[in-house]
C-alpha cells in the first residue's frame, strides 16, 4: 500500500478509536429513549463516570474495576432520573439538565487529587489473523478490547431491540405505553430498567475516555461529549446502528480537524477544536428540520425512499411523556391475570 493509502487508513483507524466512547454512550441513550425516557444527564454522567472510573482503576490497579465503578456511577445517576421522571412523574428534561450540571461540578471537586496523575490504561490487543487482513485488519482489528467490545455492543443492541420479545416490549412502552399496559406490561418498570441499562452504558462510555482514548483525568475531561452523544441519538434516528455510524462520523470530523490544524498553523486552534461540534449541529439540523425531506421530493421515488429512510429522525411517540398507569402503585392492569392464564 502506498504512503497516501497508509495515512488514510491510519486516519480512519484513529477516528474509529476516537468514536468508541461515543458509540457506547449513544447506544445506551438510544435504549433509554426507545423506552420513552429522555436522559439529559449524559453530559455530567459521562464526566463523573470518567473520573470515578479512573480513580477506581488507579486505586485498585485494575482497569476492569474502573469500568465497573463507572458503570455503577452511570446507573446511579440514571436511577435518579428514573425515580424522578418515571415514578414521581416530574419533568425528565429538568431533572436531567440539573443532574448534568451537578455531576460535572462533582467530577471537578472530587477529581482534584487525580488531575494529570498517571494511571492504568487499556492495553492494545491486535486480533491474530484478522489483524493481518489487508485494509480491514489495520482498520478494525489492531486496536484494543474496548473498541472490539463496542462492535459487539452495537450488534447486541440491534438484536435486542429488533429481534427479541424484550426489545419489542421496550419499543412498545416508548411508542404506545397504553397499548403495552393493556397487554400486561409494567410500563414504569420497563422504562426504569431501560434507563438504568442506558445509564450504565453512558458511564462505561465515560470510562472509555479516561482509561483508553484520553487516558488520565483532567478538569472537565469529557466536556461536550455527553451532549454530542445525545445529538447523535437524534441524528441516528433512535437506531443503535445508525447512532454508531453517527459517532464514527464525529470521530472522522475530529481526526480531520486535527489534520487541518497541522496543515494550517496560521488558523487559530480553537477553530479546529470546535469544528466537529459545529458540523454535527449542521448535520443534525438537516436531518431534523425536514429540509432533507423537501430536497428528497425532487428525486425519483426509487432514490427518495432510501434517502428518507436513512435520515429519518422521528422520535418514539411517547418520548419524555410520563405514563400514569395502575402499575405504578404496584397493581396489574385489569385482565392481565386472565390473559396470563
Amino acid at each position: 500500500m502506498d504512503e497516501g493509502g497508509g495515512e488514510l487508513l491510519s486516519l480512519l483507524a484513529t477516528a474509529l478509536a476516537a468514536s468508541t466512547p461515543l458509540v457506547i454512550a449513544a447506544v445506551g441513550e438510544t435504549i433509554a429513549e426507545r423506552a420513552g425516557v429522555i436522559n439529559l444527564s449524559a453530559e455530567g454522567s459521562m464526566m463523573l463516570s470518567a473520573m470515578v472510573g479512573f480513580a477506581a482503576a488507579l486505586s485498585t490497579g485494575s482497569v476492569l474495576a474502573g469500568f465497573a465503578a463507572a458503570a455503577a456511577t452511570g446507573a446511579l445517576v440514571a436511577l435518579v432520573v428514573a425515580i424522578g421522571g418515571i415514578f414521581l412523574r416530574r419533568s425528565q428534561i429538568a431533572i436531567g439538565f440539573v443532574l448534568a450540571m451537578l455531576c460535572a461540578d462533582l467530577s471537578s471537586v472530587l477529581g482534584g487529587p487525580f488531575v494529570r496523575v498517571p494511571g492504568p490504561t487499556v492495553p492494545a490487543l491486535a486480533i491474530p489473523v484478522l489483524g493481518d487482513v489487508p485494509i480491514l485488519g489495520p482498520l478494525f482489528f489492531r486496536s484494543d478490547p474496548v473498541v472490539y467490545a463496542s462492535y459487539l455492543l452495537v450488534a447486541c443492541a440491534w438484536v435486542f431491540l429488533y429481534r427479541t420479545r424484550a426489545g419489542l416490549l421496550v419499543r412498545a412502552v416508548g411508542e404506545q405505553p397504553a397499548a403495552a399496559h393493556a397487554r400486561g406490561a409494567r410500563v414504569a418498570w420497563v422504562r426504569a430498567a431501560a434507563t438504568l441499562v442506558g445509564g450504565a452504558l453512558v458511564g462505561i462510555g465515560g470510562a472509555a475516555y479516561s482509561l483508553d482514548f484520553k487516558a488520565g483525568w483532567s478538569h472537565r475531561h469529557t466536556a461536550g461529549y455527553g451532549w454530542i452523544a445525545l445529538a447523535i441519538v437524534i441524528f441516528g434516528g433512535f437506531h443503535p446502528v445508525r447512532a454508531a455510524l453517527g459517532a464514527c462520523l464525529f470521530g472522522v470530523l475530529s481526526s480531520t480537524a486535527s489534520l487541518g490544524q497541522s496543515a494550517l498553523p496560521s488558523v487559530p486552534t480553537q477553530v479546529f477544536s470546535v469544528a466537529p461540534f459545529a458540523l454535527m449541529i449542521v448535520v443534525l439540523g438537516l436531518t431534523s428540520s425536514g429540509l432533507l425531506s423537501r430536497l428528497g421530493a425532487l428525486l425519483p421515488d426509487a432514490a427518495r425512499r432510501p434517502l428518507l429512510r436513512a435520515f429519518d429522525a422521528t422520535p418514539p411517540a411517547a418520548l419524555g411523556r410520563p405514563y400514569p398507569a395502575e402499575e405504578d402503585a404496584g397493581e396489574r392492569p385489569r385482565g392481565a391475570d386472565q390473559r396470563a392464564k
